[in-house]
């Protein structure tokens, strides 16, 4: 009996056992990084190698995609314990986890001078074969913003295709948008099959952030564009003539990893010339980070990739996408407001914004309630969903405070509770700030200023009433731009030698082409349909540049995507005609280069900036060993083998950047920058000038002239000594200027004392 008991024992013992390990082997998604060129001889394809590999640590696994040109290597389901001995394998360089990343969310062409330069641009053959690549939610396909008239015929080089699918056909593809295809695999193994009853498994945008991304890049010229008569004009991408070709990665669950390298893998086989990402996942090292990792061998292949900085400002080291290769892109306002004002009840009157178009409020005022006084929830004054008593708002115009659920959100909460109408008040995290939307009932959007004015005046006052006034759209607020206090910040929280983000370009209230198949606002109860929408975010500005690479591209066909960056880089602007500094939003101060990285994007003077700092992909890969990066870890960033030279010194001081971080371990150090300047323009001489804000650092240039013959190349170096204890702040900044009298090449710098 006793021998029975314990046979039993050890039975449910073994059974638990199973049960727990089965319970823990949680399959996810992985990304498998292959050194190619270590294939055995006994396999006669990379994909047997791959196939038998991933066999012999699962039988079930299956891959969900091979990669070929955004890395060498596959994706597929693993456990956490068969992901561990995947890695140990000989010729697997690394086994990384799925990344889940997001997305980053006229008078814009008048506002950067694209009108009055038209004649500047090429309107031949070579501004329309230019091809940019957007990964995003897809596109409507419907949009008046990607109408073909005028174009000739798809270009040659594109090796593209228009994928079909829920709603989607070959036949929704013209001259203009000429490619569309859409990217699920990794989206449902982690999801579980997209629900299309919900969401289109095909390239057709559901949810309109791709459609605008798009057209803001190259979107057709449409006259008498609006979003309900807002910002009434022509609408107009970047590049009006170049191609669209748009990668769908993006799903109601977000973007995963596995699919946005199948895009860009994609995409390299496609022949794209530029490609628009704006999406992040906060910062990881290069060869942990899929975007950078795919972006190096776009960058290989000549194309230009222009990321968005993120949307987690004004927080300092608050970037997504910093990889030197990457083109980053933060975010200003333009010249265009849409003043909706607050008057109370004592007369006092304030300043706010606001898209709505519906009904008119009374023209006498209305009662006035606080959300926190209207609400048996902790957190009323936000306005979250059933927080809201009815029987103290109805009737009533509510304050809810920003903060949590989404601007629009608050609005449809105050809504269904009966209320007429809402002031959204900022809170310190947004500061003066005021990014307009398109309320679902009359609401408009005040700064913390105001909203603590208007909060004393209802915390006082017995019976408080309040009317909203709408204004509609106004042109030439001054100052413009300012840095959006959004728009995500350095410095660099990789390598802070490297300053991020490159460059704004207009973010805030972008009037840009739509889905249909959702409202402005992006809720389900937005059941109001327009061609238009305007939005902001650090996304709306990535496409600017974008396009703005692609006019660059197809006025030079010849530069790389480094010396298009540079271009740009170097001819933004930081002062206002004034001369006053760029001003931060955040702060009502003037912005840094942390902020506003080289300034704000000026087209027009980025066709001629004279001189370009030009990078090769052994550049890159020299970096890679200045960060001291293992033979593996530049294996993965670089899909090839590449051994860092013992006998020489690497710095990534050395890397030929158009701007200087420049990092100080102690405060008596010396730190040298080394430069390579090309010649793209006729032969000058140009001399250098610095300026720097701390007394305490003393800044040389060596040599302080340079002549140039034409497409000449010269070095120089720059060299900082630190004499003196570091700043309030740890930071200082400053600007180094190469002229030749008339062409200005100017270069940002940041000081950081660690």
């Amino acid at each position: 009996m006793g021998t029975l008991r314990k046979k039993w024992s050890l039975a449910v013992l073994f059974l638990l056992l199973f049960v727990a390990h089965c319970h823990g082997a949680k399959k996810t998604t992985y990304i498998v990084h292959v050194a190619k060129s270590q294939m055995p001889e006994s396999f006669d394809h990379h994909a047997e190698w791959y196939a038998s590999s991933l066999k012999s640590v699962s039988e079930s696994a299956e891959m969900l995609y091979t990669y070929d040109n955004a890395i060498h290597g596959y994706s597929t389901r693993l456990t956490e314990e068969e992901a561990r001995l995947l890695e140990a394998q000989d010729g697997v360089l690394a086994v990384l986890p799925e990344t889940k990343y997001e997305l980053h969310t006229t008078r814009t062409p008048l506002f950067l001078g694209l009108d009055k330069s038209s004649d500047l641009f090429p309107t031949s053959d070579s501004s329309t074969d230019v091809i940019i690549g957007v990964l995003d939610t897809g596109v409507w396909p419907e949009s008046k913003s990607f109408d073909e008239t005028g174009l000739g015929p798809v270009p040659s080089t594109w090796k593209g295709t228009c994928e079909t699918g829920t709603n989607f056909t070959a036949s929704n593809c013209n001259r203009k948008l000429i490619g569309a295809r859409f990217f699920a695999k990794g989206y449902e193994a982690m999801l579980g099959p997209i629900d299309v009853t919900k969401e289109s498994k095909s390239p057709r945008d559901d949810d309109g952030h791709g459609t605008h991304t798009a057209s803001t890049a190259a979107g057709s010229v449409v006259t008498g564009a609006s979003l309900f008569g807002y910002a009434q004009g022509t609408a107009r991408g970047m590049a009006t003539r170049a191609r669209i070709a748009a990668y769908k990665v993006c799903w109601i669950g977000g973007c995963f990893s596995s699919d946005i390298l199948a895009a860009i893998d994609r995409a390299i086989l496609d022949n794209v010339n530029v490609l628009s990402m704006s999406l992040g996942g906060g910062s990881s090292e290069y060869y942990r980070d899929s975007v950078a990792i795919g972006s190096f061998a776009a960058m290989e292949k000549g194309i230009l990739v222009s990321c968005s900085a993120g949307n987690a400002g004004p927080s300092p080291s608050s970037l997504s996408n910093v990889a030197p290769w990457i083109t980053t892109v933060g975010a200003g306002t333009l010249d265009r407001d849409f003043p909706a004002y607050v008057s109370l009840g004592n007369g006092l009157n304030f300043s706010g914004v606001s898209l709505y178009r519906g009904n008119a409020l009374p023209d006498s005022p209305l009662p006035f309630v606080y959300a926190g006084n209207a609400s048996n929830a902790t957190n009323g004054n936000l306005c979250m969903m059933g927080t809201l008593l009815p029987e103290k708002v109805a009737g009533k115009i509510v304050l809810c405070e920003r903060g949590v659920s989404a601007r629009v959100q608050k609005g449809a909460v105050v809504k269904a509770a009966g209320g007429l109408g809402m002031v959204l008040a900022n809170t310190a995290a947004n500061g003066e700030e005021l990014v307009a939307d398109a309320h679902l009932l009359p609401a408009t959007a005040i700064g913390e200023k105001a909203g603590d004015a208007v909060k004393k005046y209802l915390f006082s006052e017995a019976r408080p009433t309040v009317k909203i006034d709408f204004e509609g759209t106004k042109v030439g607020i001054q100052p413009s731009p300012v840095v959006a206090a959004f728009s995500s910040r350095g410095p660099n929280s990789l390598t802070q030698q490297i300053l991020k983000p490159d460059l704004i370009a207009p973010g805030v209230n972008i009037l840009a082409g739509w889905s249909r198949a959702v409202g402005p606002t992006g809720l389900a109860v937005d059941n109001r349909r327009v061609d238009f929408n305007i939005i902001s975010g650090t996304s709306m500005s990535c496409p600017h540049v974008s396009g703005l690479a692609a006019l660059i591209k197809s006025a030079h066909p010849e530069w790389s995507p480094a010396a298009i960056r540079s271009a740009l880089m170097t001819t933004a602007y930081t002062a206002y005609k004034n001369g006053q500094k760029l001003q931060d939003s955040a702060t009502g101060k003037p912005s840094t280069p942390f902020d506003h990285g080289a300034g704000h994007v000026d087209p027009v003077a980025a066709l001629k900036p004279g001189l370009v700092y030009d990078l090769t992909p052994e550049d890159y890969l020299s970096f890679l060993c200045a960060l001291n990066y293992t033979e593996g870890e530049i294996q993965s960033v670089a899909r090839r083998s590449f051994q860092c030279d013992a006998g020489k010194t690497y710095s990534v001081t050395d890397l030929n950047y158009p701007s200087f971080g420049v990092v100080f371990e102690s405060s008596t150090a010396v730190v040298k920058h080394t430069r390579l300047l090309t010649n793209v323009g006729p032969a000058a001489s140009f001399k250098a000038s610095v300026t720097s804000d701390s007394p305490s650092v003393k800044v040389s240039v060596v040599p302080q002239v340079l002549s140039f013959k034409e497409g000449e190349k010269k070095s120089y170096t720059v060299t900082f000594t630190s004499s003196g204890a570091a700043p309030q702040g740890g930071n200082a900044f400053g600007r180094l200027e190469w002229t030749d009298g008339k062409t200005v090449v100017g270069s940002p710098i940041s000081i950081t004392w660690l």
